[in-house]
């Protein structure tokens, strides 16, 4: 039967959108409807501008003060603190404007605030439809959660079992949602790696991450530190101009600005140091590139990029000597097949893999329930019956 969806996404930096233009593609390619909006578009005029430039502006240029609000805002702890809620209550008219227009089984949030907004519209009655919620974090802050939403989706065994214990209701482990190019093979990399060869003279290419915004503090000293220790630094700074022209003067670094063929890219690279765990990082994980976290960016980058290390999936430098150290672990040619460090960390990534999250939100509109906050019976990939399923 076909079904239609609507996912809610948020441009902040590029991961959130590229998750829901996966899963619509999925969704799509299964015969059913997909409309995605943009949660910031829900918000009255000129609130959702503020909020993204606020966002953007902190990250990139206060790091610090990012850090505190996700401190207060966002981490995990006990009390009264303060939320989101508020503002989502802001965007709940248009979203029930929108859900009448576009008439979803189902409204799939796959960003934070947009959780916040339908899990108080299911909670109060007022959202008629299952809200299945696609969790991108490896570390599951508490902006993600509220009991009314009805199954929330998560990378990782790991982070499936913090929304259960936190009581915001069922929970699965799916895996990240990455788009099949990033699988082997590559079309592309041979391409990469013939330039790759030219602007390296041969040296290893390790990928640095400074996501789509260019986000991210001591870049040049990160990009330095590779390219000394003999290797191409290869720097992915998304779309912000000014960091690519400055970190292209330096030697032994080829700096890019926004890359169409990321997965060709990878699978020409040695490795990638990444600075946020968010989707350049499973990305890699799907293309079996090994990822080492350095220097993360405060809040909900530092928080992912230790959870992702705690789960074996990454490595994570704290300090110059242990990113060289990984980077050496890690080489493709360190250790022979099948019992070194890379190969198990590539096996670790590639085992979140587990299922196909636009097949579960299919499966949440065939079994839903009447009420808010009600899960699909059934059990999880990893065996598990979803927490609520059993207490109905």
């Amino acid at each position: 039967m076909v079904r239609r969806f609507l996912v809610l996404s948020a441009r902040m930096g590029a991961g959130h959108d590229a998750v829901a233009a996966e899963l619509g593609r999925r969704l799509s390619a299964a015969g059913h409807h997909v409309a995605r909006a943009d949660v910031l578009d829900l918000l009255p005029a000129g609130l959702g501008p503020a909020v993204h430039a606020g966002y953007r502006g902190a990250v990139r240029h206060l790091p610090w003060a990012y850090g505190a609000v996700y401190a207060a805002f966002f981490r995990p702890g006990a009390g009264p603190r303060p939320g989101s809620a508020p503002l989502a209550r802001l965007a709940e008219r248009r979203l029930l404007s929108l859900v009448r227009a576009e008439r979803p089984d189902a409204v799939v949030p796959v960003f934070h605030l947009a959780a916040q907004l339908t899990g108080g519209l299911r909670a109060q009655g007022r959202l008629a439809v299952p809200a299945v919620v696609v969790v991108t974090d490896f570390a599951v802050h508490r902006q993600w959660l509220h009991p009314g939403n009805d199954l929330h989706l998560c990378v990782s065994p790991g982070a499936a079992e913090e929304v259960r214990r936190s009581g915001a209701g069922a929970a699965s482990a799916p895996g990240p949602v990455v788009p099949p190019r990033f699988g082997a093979p590559w079309p592309g990399a041979a391409d990469w790696r013939r330039l790759l060869s030219r602007a390296g003279g041969g040296r290893e290419p390790v990928l640095v991450s400074a996501g789509a915004w260019g986000a991210g503090s001591g870049l040049d000293a990160t990009a330095g530190l590779v390219a000394g220790s003999g290797r191409l630094a290869v720097v992915l700074c998304g779309r912000d101009e000014r960091l690519r022209r400055r970190l292209g003067r330096l030697p032994g670094v080829l700096a890019l600005g926004w890359v169409a063929d990321l997965a060709g890219l990878m699978g020409a690279c040695g490795a990638l140091v990444d600075n946020a765990a968010g989707q350049t990082a499973v990305q890699a994980l799907a293309a079996g590139l090994p990822v080492v976290g350095h220097r993360p960016i405060p809040g909900h980058g530092a928080a992912g990029v230790r959870r992702m290390a705690e789960l074996g999936v990454s490595a994570y430098a704290r300090t110059p000597g242990e990113l060289l150290g990984a980077l050496d672990a890690l080489s493709s040619g360190a250790e022979p097949l099948g019992g070194g460090v890379r190969e198990r960390q590539v096996a670790a990534g590639r085992a979140l893999f587990a299922g196909d999250a636009a097949a579960l939100v299919a499966a949440a509109v065939r079994e839903r329930r009447t009420g808010p906050g009600r899960a699909p019976a059934g059990r999880a990939p990893d065996g598990r019956a979803p927490d609520g399923a059993e207490r109905g």
